[in-house]
């Protein structure tokens, strides 16, 4: 059995043991998207898996399947997985973010009701494991416009991640391409706008690459694993660009200068990690770092309207010079 009908099996059985009633073709086929043969296919695997499994027929002739007592227990005995521990922590994290006190003192004393349930080897390697997740997919949640990811898409990323092991995919550089086929060594993800897969192609060379997620097709993790370089740190591969797009040409010193008007609000923001901010003698603030994706940048800038000048670079002071608008009601 593959690693994915494996996972699909077990969370076939979480739902059979969940709900009072049981499960059938038709919650199947809604919840994995599948056929209906292939829902009956997925209920013999339950049966010939779990010798508790117990069926019964409603007023309406639908077929539901139950999984007994015994079979439970052994579920429970689980407990708590990677995935689902990173799910708690984001869920804290976001009612830390949002003031939401009461929700998150549950929410933590559930997560620890669970670890404490687990033998201690197992809830240290689950949470190293859950640790490592949430640095890849970060742990804010951006709002406005974004381009959708696939939750299978991202699902099958993270399982790589946490091997780790190689993908293997269809990635198609433009929307005219055919694509190509990649075997790629997973490092993680960068979150913007739009979605990036880092990672290096495996056998070309060390170069770290990045894949637009929306472009990523056919993926699947592969059995074979690979050494991943010890002194890679995403935060620090993150922070060679202003967001979430990087270019080797573009990568230089940017200097801004908030009007005294702005400088208020600009030193409430963190443009970059490594940023430094100088205050001026007039009221002005001067923020420096060192970054690429000029593009990303001048997207940004054009919300302050005339709020800001760019000093450096000058392909970027170029970019934004004839779009500095007055008009802007308000600041970022």
């Amino acid at each position: 059995m593959s690693f994915g009908k494996a996972e699909d099996l077990l969370k076939l059985a979480e739902m059979a043991a969940a709900r009072h009633i049981g499960v059938s073709l038709t919650d199947i086929a809604e919840e994995f998207g599948c056929t209906y043969r292939t829902a009956q296919r997925m209920t013999r695997a339950l049966e010939q898996t779990f010798m508790g499994v117990v069926t019964h027929t409603d007023n309406e002739q639908r077929k539901y399947w139950v999984l007994g007592q015994r079979d439970i227990r052994l579920l429970a005995a689980q407990g708590l997985r990677d995935n689902e521990l990173v799910a708690l922590e984001m869920s804290i994290r976001r009612g830390e973010r949002d003031g939401a006190t009461n929700e998150v003192e549950a929410l933590r004393r559930v997560r620890d009701r669970l670890l404490a349930t687990m033998p201690k080897s197992h809830a240290r390697r689950t949470e190293s494991d859950a640790e490592a997740i949430l640095e890849a997919l970060g742990f804010a949640c951006r709002p406005g416009p974004k381009v959708a990811a696939h939750e299978r898409l991202l699902s099958t990323i993270a399982a790589a991640l946490r091997g780790p092991f190689l993908i293997s995919m269809i990635y198609r550089p433009d929307a005219a391409s055919a694509g190509a086929a990649r075997l790629v060594e997973p490092y993680g993800l960068l979150l913007g706008i739009r979605k990036y897969l880092v990672g290096k192609i495996q056998g070309e060379n060390d170069r770290l690459r990045h894949f637009r997620l929306d472009r990523i097709h056919a993926i699947q993790v592969e059995a074979q694993s690979f050494i991943r370089d010890p002194e890679f740190s995403l935060e620090t591969h993150a922070a060679r660009a202003f967001g979430s797009f990087q270019s080797d040409d573009e990568y230089s010193e940017v200097i801004w200068r908030f009007s005294p008007t702005a400088a208020p609000t600009a030193r409430e923001f963190l443009f970059h990690p490594a940023q430094k901010m100088t205050e001026e003698e007039d009221g002005s603030l001067t923020v420096r770092f060192t970054a690429s994706g000029h593009l990303e940048m001048a997207w940004h800038l054009y919300m302050w309207g005339d709020g800001v000048e760019v000093l450096a670079p000058d392909t970027l002071r170029g970019m934004v010079a004839m779009h500095r608008r007055t008009d802007f009601p308000a600041l970022p």
